[in-house]
């Protein structure tokens, strides 16, 4: 593997350390990185979001997503005064391409919803993995090992935010990983870095001197389905009674 100009340019110090247990596919054992010092989530800003499709690109490049299926995809949602409980979400190819252009409605409003592994504390799809495959990493991040996953897809039935699929080839469950190769050496996560608004945040919730500390003192956020009791770490802002 080789590094262009603007690797370099992108990549902390504490990176260059890690770079060689990146290659070897072993990121955490990095002698700079200590997993317990972290606690990963995401700080989604619908008022940012102008679904560009950029994030699902992004995702798809970096992480060989096969075609058809998605770690992260994005939905927009038409809501009018007739139908507040029952709006109307279109998400062709996960927007990975964009939006039709929408027409102007006077008694409602549009606006978009990104969409991922939301890396539950108390994740379904780990409780019910009957092999262990699905696990939690010490810096809250629920990754899926390859090796041992049956593809029996409980896990993808698990889930309540439809973000699990069995990979067509190698038939075993895929996620989205919060490029977990990226964030143990010092990156952010492709979906954030292609994002041309900062609608999407990477957050280190261990970390005081995180942005998302100040943000959540004068902003409120919310999660996808609080009923579930998920521990959902993916925080939206301005979420919409409507989306489900």
């Amino acid at each position: 593997m080789s590094l262009d100009r603007r690797h370099f340019m992108i990549m902390l110090p504490a990176a260059a350390v890690a770079w060689k247990y990146v290659l070897a596919g072993t990121p955490e054992q990095s002698p700079n990185y200590t997993m317990t010092d972290h606690w990963w989530g995401m700080l989604i800003d619908i008022t940012k979001c102008i679904g560009c499709g950029n994030c699902v690109r992004a995702c798809a490049l970096e992480n060989d997503v096969p075609e058809g299926h998605f770690r992260t995809w994005v939905e927009r949602y038409m809501v009018t005064d007739w139908h507040l409980t029952t709006p109307e979400v279109i998400s062709p190819d996960g927007g990975k391409e964009g939006f039709p252009a929408a027409l102007e409605v006077s008694n409602g409003k549009y606006f978009f919803i990104p969409k991922m592994c939301n890396h539950c504390e108390d994740s379904p799809c780990t409780q019910v993995c009957p092999v262990g495959a699905t696990f939690m990493t010490p810096d809250g991040v629920v990754l899926v090992d390859q090796t041992y996953c049956l593809g029996c897809a409980y896990c993808v039935q698990a889930c309540p935010y439809g973000c699990r699929y069995i990979h067509p080839t190698k038939h075993v469950a895929d996620k989205c990983t919060l490029c977990y190769h990226r964030i143990t050496k010092g990156l952010t996560t492709a979906c954030c870095e292609a994002c041309p608004t900062g609608a999407r945040q990477l957050a280190d919730l261990k970390n005081p001197n995180d942005p998302i500390h100040a943000f959540l003192k004068t902003h409120v956020v919310q999660v996808l389905k609080p009923q579930m009791a998920t521990g959902a770490k993916a925080f939206y802002y301005d979420l919409d009674g409507s989306v489900r």
